[in-house]
């Protein structure tokens, strides 16, 4: 008697939008299964995370920089299993577990192609949520943590910092021995404590209470957040060359500082391993937000622009 019959996946659901919006133009399509070509795997997506620039991309407000087609996927963040190999991509095989990235605005699906280089092992103690969510808050708090070059007796405010790329910054700043200080609300700080950051609230008043917490001056400011605080790191007496926003440029360019990351950043792949290294073994927390199916991706989007999240918001597939 013949086995049951293996009937192949044909599709995938992706998310899509076909014009620049808010979440409203947002949507989930059943896409043609993708085929991977020389160099690339095809990943079945067990977690992909959201980002402020993924936002930002889809309304237009970067178009000048990251030109769209439609329609368009969204996303760069993943972890997976991978599900087929291309030509020249066998440093994985079918099954095995990956975190990595991909470059085509596309990582919000069922099933995402990847370049192999882009790929690393997922250590298994990381959960899916946090290998989801790792790739570009990680790598962009390790680069603006790297590209201030912190000394042991240094110290380094860091704003948003219980945010998805501020709260892996503090803890990272951390790790080099410097003094850290965390900017977020009033709920927040005890998280930070936990993890020897010392926490000051922002708004009014900011600026007091910093020169409270660092009566030795403050060496280097890690923007997460844009709004002020490169003005309020000058106003510190920071220099130019310590100073690194992520979400103010602007702000970067009146004043001409930093922008992560450094002048050679190590590949992404690469401070992913290293990432999730630091996880498996309990050196790095990541904390998650929240997790939503890939159908409400729209929900998703409309509490990460609240920008009043704890960590990272994830779509899981």
């Amino acid at each position: 008697m013949s086995g049951p019959t293996i009937t192949p996946v044909t599709g995938a659901k992706a998310v899509r939008y076909d014009e620049f919006g808010g979440i409203e133009v947002l949507r989930v399509d059943e896409v043609d299964r993708p085929v991977p070509a020389g160099g690339q795997v095809l990943v079945r997506v067990k977690a992909a995370g959201i980002n402020p620039g993924e936002a930002a991309i889809r309304t237009g407000a970067m178009a000048a920089i990251f030109p769209s087609t439609f329609p368009s996927g969204q996303g760069s963040d993943l972890a997976g299993v991978v599900a087929e190999v291309g030509a020249g991509a066998d440093r994985f095989s079918v099954g095995d577990e990956v975190i990595g990235f991909s470059e085509k605005r596309a990582s919000q699906a069922e099933l995402v192609l990847v370049d192999v280089d882009n790929l690393t092992p997922k250590p298994d103690g990381v959960p899916w949520e946090v290998a989801g969510g790792l790739y570009v808050a990680g790598v962009t708090a390790w680069r603006a943590v790297d590209s201030m070059r912190l000394d042991s007796g240094e110290t380094v405010v860091v704003s948003a910092a219980a945010g998805g790329v501020g709260s892996l910054a503090v803890q990272l700043a951390r790790r080099t021995g410097a003094t850290v200080i965390g900017l977020a609300s009033q709920h927040n700080h005890e998280w930070l404590r936990r993890h020897g950051v010392i926490p000051v609230a922002y708004g009014d008043g900011v600026e007091d209470r910093i020169r409270a917490a660092a009566p030795g001056g403050v060496d280097a400011f890690i923007d997460t957040h844009g709004g002020g605080y490169v003005e309020l790191a000058l106003a510190l007496g920071v220099a130019v060359g310590r100073i690194d926003t992520i979400a103010d440029f602007a702000a970067a360019a009146k004043y001409g500082v930093r922008t992560e990351p450094g002048p050679n950043p190590r590949p992404g792949a690469e401070v992913l391993a290293e990432l999730a290294a630091l996880i498996a073994d309990g050196h790095l927390e990541v904390p998650i937000a929240n997790a939503y199916p890939l159908t409400q991706v729209r929900q998703a989007y409309a509490e990460l622009e609240r920008r009043h999240t704890h960590g990272k918001i994830v779509l899981r597939p």
